[in-house]
């Protein structure tokens, strides 16, 4: 009985060491998802007052080129992070068919427009 005890312990023990090895290995980039949040609807779309989208930009920051449009409600994978700009990419919605710039965008989204989960960067 005593042997059995101490087999259970062990288990126990075991157990716990690699729970706890398991939470210190980082998250992987990719294996979050989202969405996008807080734009204007499609319905009040006018892409010069910058209206109904959120600008996809060629690097982290407002300064950079942009280069696609993500729409409320879209779906996207995030792969990046640099301070409040998140590496995004259309998985699906309007966002495979934009109004303006090329289907299926991939760059950088200001991440206050974004509702993330998953496994993050």
């Amino acid at each position: 009985m005593k042997a059995h005890r101490s087999l259970k312990t062990l288990a126990a023990a075991t157990v716990l060491a690699l729970g706890g090895l398991a939470a210190s290995v980082p998250a992987q980039a990719g294996d979050c998802t989202g969405y996008i949040v807080g734009v204007r609807p499609i319905s009040q779309y006018n892409h010069a007052a910058g209206n109904g989208f959120l600008a996809v930009r060629s690097g982290p920051g407002s300064g950079h080129q942009q280069i696609g449009e993500f729409y409320l409600g879209d779906e996207i994978a995030v792969w990046d992070r640099r301070g409040n700009w998140y590496g995004a990419s259309c998985m699906s919605g309007r966002c495979n068919s934009p109004l303006w710039g090329q289907p299926n965008a991939q760059g950088w989204v200001y991440g206050k427009y974004i509702s993330i989960g998953g496994v993050c960067p």
